[in-house]
Order: C-alpha cells, then sequence, then structure tokens
C-alpha cells in the first residue's frame, strides 16, 4: 500500500500558501511554529520536492507548490465542509458555531479579540472560515458571516451593518522619522506606494486620492500584493506606504507597529455588516455574538472619535 500524505502536513501546507508565513499559519492552525515547519519538511521530503522558495522572511509558492496548492487546497476544503456540515446537522455542540471571515479580519481583528470574547462567552466555541465572495450560508454550513461588501448582495439573509469601511494612510513609525513635513503628500513624494490587487482592496488608493484631490501614485517593482495581510508585512519593513481599511490596521496602530497618516476616508464601495440565516436569530450563541459585535464595534468608533 503506498504511504500517505498526512493530513497535518495538507493542512500545514495551505495556511502557509494563504498567509505567507509560517508564524501566522501557526497562529491559524492553533499550533507552534515548530510544528508547521516540520510538517512542511516532511511533506517535501515526502514528495521529494521543495514547494516554497523564502522571499525575505516571508515565503512563496514556487512552481511546484502552486501546481500542488491548485489541487490540494478546494480537496481540503471540501473535507473541512463535509465534517463541519456533518457536525452542524447532527447538533453535536449546540454552541458550536462557524463564523466566516476574510483571512486579513481573522489574523488582525480576531485573533487578537479571541480572550476577551472567551471572557464574556466562555461556553461558544467559534470555528473560523474563509470564504470570500458571495457564497450560500446553508450550503456553505456558515452560522455567521462578517462580511466586507454591501447589503444588496445579502438579501435573502439578515444583514445589520455593523460599521462603515474606512481607508488610512499607513507607514512604518521609522518612516516619519526626521522629517519635518509628515503629511500624506510628503510621504508620497519621498516613499513608494504599496497596492493590494485583491477584488475587495483594489480600489483602495483610487477612492483616497480622489478624496484627497491626489493623483494616484504608480505602482513600483515587487511592491504589488494580492493579499492584505502580505501589504501590512512590506510596509512593517519599511518599503513604502499602504492605503488600507483601518478596522485591519487598528491594533497594529495602537501597539506601534504602524503609524497612521492624515485622516480617514470613508469607503463607499463596502461596509462591515452581520450575516446570518434568519432562522439562526433564535440561538442563544448566535444573538451572544450578535450583542458583542455590535459592542466592539460601537466602542471602536467612539475611541477613535474621542481621538481625534
Amino acid at each position: 500500500m503506498r504511504k500517505l500524505i498526512p493530513l497535518k502536513s495538507i493542512y500545514a501546507f495551505v495556511a502557509v500558501a494563504e498567509t505567507g508565513s509560517m508564524t501566522e499559519a501557526a497562529a491559524v492552525l492553533s499550533v507552534s511554529h515548530s510544528a508547521v515547519s516540520q510538517a512542511i519538511k516532511a511533506l517535501e521530503t515526502q514528495l521529494s520536492l521543495p514547494l516554497f522558495r523564502r522571499v525575505g522572511r516571508r515565503v512563496e509558492l514556487n512552481q511546484n507548490g502552486q501546481k500542488y496548492y491548485r489541487k490540494v487546497a478546494p480537496a481540503l476544503e471540501q473535507i473541512v465542509d463535509a465534517s463541519e456540515e456533518l457536525m452542524h446537522h447532527n447538533n453535536i455542540n449546540h454552541n458550536r458555531l462557524m463564523v466566516n471571515m476574510v483571512h486579513s479580519l481573522a489574523l488582525h481583528w480576531w485573533i487578537p479579540r479571541v480572550p476577551e470574547f472567551q471572557d464574556i462567552a466562555p461556553h461558544i466555541d467559534v470555528r473560523i472560515s474563509n470564504l470570500t465572495q458571495t457564497f450560500d450560508l446553508n450550503r456553505e454550513g456558515i452560522d455567521v458571516a462578517l462580511i466586507h461588501g454591501k447589503a444588496d448582495e445579502w438579501k435573502e439573509y439578515y444583514c445589520e451593518k455593523l460599521g462603515s469601511d474606512e481607508l488610512i494612510m499607513v507607514c512604518s513609525p521609522h518612516l516619519l522619522e526626521g522629517l519635518d513635513d509628515k503629511s500624506p503628500a510628503a510621504l508620497l513624494d519621498k516613499y513608494p506606494a504599496i497596492f493590494v490587487t485583491n477584488l475587495r482592496r483594489k480600489y483602495d488608493w483610487l477612492v483616497w486620492c480622489e478624496a484627497n484631490g491626489f493623483i494616484v501614485p504608480k505602482k513600483q517593482k515587487n511592491l504589488t500584493f494580492t493579499a492584505s495581510i502580505q501589504a501590512v508585512q512590506a510596509v512593517t519593513r519599511r518599503l513604502g506606504v499602504l492605503i488600507t481599511h483601518e478596522l485591519f490596521v487598528r491594533d497594529d496602530i495602537r501597539h506601534g507597529v504602524l503609524t497612521k497618516v492624515g485622516e480617514a476616508v470613508p469607503n463607499p464601495h463596502q461596509d462591515v455588516y452581520f450575516v446570518c440565516p434568519p432562522e439562526k436569530l433564535t440561538q442563544e450563541s448566535v444573538l451572544t455574538l450578535r450583542s458583542w459585535l455590535r459592542k466592539e464595534f460601537i466602542g471602536s468608533v467612539q475611541t477613535r472619535n474621542g481621538n481625534k
């Protein structure tokens, strides 16, 4: 019988491929960095092929890795979906919630707030999925989704606006050292712009520049990324300035990893919504999560207004 690839190696491979970092993959999987590293090494050894290449402190799929990812990622998603659906429909755990949000929100907003949510709702077990675009919540086994978008995309569900999507310019605080003029215009004259090209973020620079009366800067080599988490890493490495959604980098700003430059600009293309099938509003766990999210978003708005 042929030797089978351990499923934990596939989990680790997909997580590293999607985050670009073994450290961030470890956070997503709730395991240690060494466990992820060992799983990747074991997988590459079993396949007799390297799957990643290092780019600074980040890792990217090489050609072999890209081919492998296109095959195994959908298969892994089917395994996870089938397992979660079976558990969901058999009510193995009434207090388990499958909550969907994009990777960037999960990594930079949800994970830092997990201890607080555990304190107020220790009986609820939230599991995170990362589906994008518009999808069928019931078919995908999703109880609640935090959505960046517009309400008209989710007409058949309960849809409540939690907050606005505000765009801000951020940079490493080191780029501001020694500068007399720390305005957005001055930074754009001195440093290159970093771009994100996925559908949710591709118009960020255009919206922000139009609101501020600027011309959209030209894209520079090696500074265009498909994911926000990659772009933010580039910013922390002092490679340039970025326009991104305030919610995504709020904690990084609070901890001094990034600095906000200028004022926030409302993004007319999307807001943040709590979305769920109407029948889910009879579940105590869903109502508890909604109440906590409301307070989190209202508190965030009050904090930002108080800091102006």
